[in-house]
């Protein structure tokens, strides 16, 4: 474990509608005082799906404020059942979560700081965006929204960055060319990104065909978010002989532990590889919803992040022999 979570009760104390679509929720620990945490930070919030506990992560949004934590959820009616749990609490709700946990690694001796959000991956940026301009660094933001009404914090971040905040709205046909965002940036410019994954595979593309070294870029990632629809599949184990289906709102890796094949795992988020298990055969398509495999590996579809990633059809894989991650 590269880090071990520390849970506390705590209470939902406001909400609010930053569109129709986005609620901000400031959460209150009960025991914990709200200090300062690193850019990039997360918690872990647990949630009932179906009578089941689970859990799910969320970006904070803005810099360590003395009321609480504050998270962003949009909510999608599609997605696993995480945020329709959350929209449907109000103030005064008693839920559990974690302390902040950063995995993002920023150099702040950096000048020129290029930052990137697609939709709801605005909300680690806003804290990123105040930090950075407090130490004076020379921001961009480009942002893509499907519409500004869909813009969560546009206020905010147009007080902070005025000219230096460009936003992609796709109803006005305005289009972000990261190609040509980034082959404008100074030579020693780094590049903070957080948004879906297939913006994030095309942010990844373009910063290496521009030639920048891939440590310059750095990401925060939901998931979540993958390439196919999410819908159910299935699961053929080879050693055990049985088959598994993997809900369309539950992860590979809970249900192949509930039903006590014990899946190793870590962050949860596709980011780390521990989890990751092989493949033996596919009829189908693998939806890989990781950062933790190259292109290549990928494509030759043999190994799976079972936290995050998921598939069309049957995959049969082998939960004995271990991928080689660690």
């Amino acid at each position: 474990m590269r880090y071990i979570e520390s849970w506390t009760p705590a209470t939902i104390v406001a909400t609010r509608d930053l569109t129709p679509g986005i609620r901000e929720f400031l959460l209150r620990p009960d025991c914990v005082a709200v200090e300062s945490y690193p850019v990039g930070s997360h918690i872990q919030i647990g949630v009932t799906i179906d009578g089941r506990p689970q859990t799910r992560c969320y970006s904070l949004v803005g810099e360590a404020d003395a009321q609480g934590y504050r998270i962003a959820v949009r909510r999608a009616p599609e997605s696993r059942g995480g945020s329709r749990y959350l929209w449907s609490l109000a103030p005064g709700a008693r839920i559990n979560i974690t302390l902040p946990i950063s995995l993002l690694q920023l150099d702040w001796s950096r000048r020129h700081v290029c930052l990137v959000a697609g939709g709801i991956g605005i909300t680690p940026i806003v804290g990123a965006t105040q930090a950075l301009a407090r130490r004076g660094a020379e921001i961009t933001l480009h942002y893509a929204v499907r519409s500004r009404d869909d813009a969560a914090y546009l206020n905010v971040l147009e007080t902070l960055l005025g000219r230096r905040l460009t936003v992609y709205a796709g109803d006005e046909g305005h289009r972000l060319d990261l190609g040509t965002v980034f082959a404008a940036l100074p030579q020693d410019a780094m590049t903070l990104f957080c948004g879906p994954m297939r913006m994030l595979d095309a942010a990844r593309h373009a910063w290496e065909a521009a030639g920048r070294p891939i440590a310059d870029l750095r990401y925060e990632t939901f998931g979540s978010s993958g390439l196919l629809p999410t819908e159910a599949f299935r699961v053929r184990l080879k050693q055990e002989g049985v088959e598994v289906v993997i809900p369309h709102d539950r992860t590979m890796l809970d249900v192949l532990n509930d039903a006590g094949h014990e899946v190793m795992s870590d962050c949860r988020r596709g980011e780390c590889g521990v989890c990751a298990i092989d493949v033996i055969d596919v009829d189908g398509e693998i939806d890989h919803r990781d950062v933790f495999f190259s292109d290549r590996e990928r494509r030759e579809g043999r190994k799976i992040c079972v936290c995050v990633s998921r598939a069309r059809g049957t995959i049969t894989v082998d939960t004995l022999r271990r991928a080689d991650v660690i």
